[in-house]
């Protein structure tokens, strides 16, 4: 990378780890169950919810009992379930026009990531009328509070319920548009681990290792702190100690819970410290092709990881010890490349591929741009990249690469 571009992002990321203690973070209050958000409700004056979902999720019955509750303690319900995947602006439009048509005074996010985004950001339109969702990409283009939000995970992995972060695609360029806004935190995250025992195996995999990327990008960065090293500490650990269980005994309680608190603490630790190129290019590669996020994060991560090299030898050694993928007599290399090594083994273990099916060649150029400049200068990386070097990951995500090595 140029000297003056590196010299440019690594003081934005100067001042914003300085500015960090003097920031309005905050965590989302924690709810248990459906009697807990009836009573929220009720405390918060709603008499008309907008439920956003998507299809799958209702037609599983996971939203039956709370939809049931809402109705018999005479609060309107209105139900939004079309968001899909990689949630668009024409999504959030069509919710928008359902919350203002029923004089709605809140939302429940119901589902994952996408999910939550997307309500997320039709609370931002209704407090931001003015103001495009393309306009609202970037920092702090919100600056107003916005209606109740109270969001329910169905996955242990997005972290959507703890995070400052929506990430909105358009529906014709296919770009995506990182929107990161304190107000955008939800105020009330339900932990009820009831409603991840339905999920698809794959899903419980390709989540998980979402939440472990939160965790391992926040922690490898160059802003943490005590609070956020801490929480990404805790996240890998129970990660690694309950990953596969929760794969392979989709009904195991404790691992369930488990996994719903490591994917909190993960989301805690990166709302604060950020991400990095693993998140960018994940980000690039949902917006052109769809493909699902923590499948792309899952591919990507030990990819980028090793372009890093020593620059995260201590820290991702570091957790590799705490977490006992390596052992405290090793030295921080062989430590660092212990994880790393796991990863891949992890994804073998959940039958993920190496390479992203969807990726052509002739859009490499286009990917690396849009993951350079959603990452630079806002992610404290520990190695910045420039477009070309960026290029090479992709390259290394084609599934000709893969056949030939």
């Amino acid at each position: 990378m140029n000297i003056f571009k590196k010299i440019y992002c690594r003081i934005f990321q100067t001042i914003f780890r300085v500015a960090i203690p003097f920031l309005p973070y905050r965590e989302p209050q924690i709810l248990e169950n459906t009697n807990d958000v009836i009573k929220t409700l009720k405390k918060n004056n709603i008499k008309s919810v907008l439920l956003v979902t998507d299809k799958s999720i209702r037609n599983l019955g996971l939203t039956h009992e709370l939809e049931n509750s809402i109705q018999n303690n005479e609060i309107h319900l209105v139900i939004y379930d079309d968001v899909l995947p990689n949630p668009t602006i024409k999504m959030v439009e069509k919710g928008l026009e359902i919350y203002n048509k029923n004089d709605c005074d809140g939302i429940i996010a119901f589902g994952g990531g996408s999910v939550m985004d997307c309500a997320k950001v039709v609370l931002a339109r209704k407090v931001k009328p003015n103001k495009s969702v393309k306009k609202m990409k970037g920092l702090l283009k919100i600056r107003k509070k916005l209606p109740p939000l109270l969001a329910v995970p169905t996955t242990a992995g997005t972290g959507s319920e703890t995070t400052l972060a929506a990430v909105i695609t358009d529906d014709e360029t296919h770009f995506k548009y990182p929107i990161n806004d304190f107000s955008l935190i939800p105020h009330y995250a339900v932990l009820d681990y009831k409603n991840t025992l339905d999920l698809p195996k794959n899903i419980t995999a390709s989540t998980g290792m979402d939440a472990l990327t939160h965790a391992i990008e926040a922690y490898i960065g160059r802003s943490t702190t005590k609070k956020t090293r801490k929480m990404a500490e805790e996240a890998v650990k129970i990660i690694v100690n309950n990953i596969k269980i929760v794969y392979d005994e989709p009904h195991n309680k404790d691992a369930r819970e488990n996994m719903l608190k490591a994917s909190y603490y993960a989301g805690v630790a990166f709302t604060i410290s950020y991400v990095g190129y693993v998140h960018a290019i994940a980000h690039s590669l949902g917006g052109q092709y769809g493909v699902p996020h923590g499948l792309a994060n899952a591919i990507v991560l030990p990819l980028v990881l090793k372009v890093y090299g020593k620059t995260i030898y201590k820290k991702l050694g570091k957790l590799a010890k705490i977490s006992h993928i390596a052992s405290e007599n090793d030295s921080d290399e062989i430590a660092c490349k212990n994880f790393i090594d796991y990863i891949i083994e992890l994804n073998k273990y959940f039958n993920f591929p190496n390479y992203i099916d969807e990726i052509k060649e002739e859009d490499i150029d286009l990917l690396a741009s849009k993951a350079e400049r959603e990452a630079n200068p806002l992610y404290p990386v520990p190695k910045l990249m420039n477009k070309k070097q960026l290029e090479k990951i992709y390259f290394m995500l084609l599934k000709k690469n893969e056949e030939e090595a």
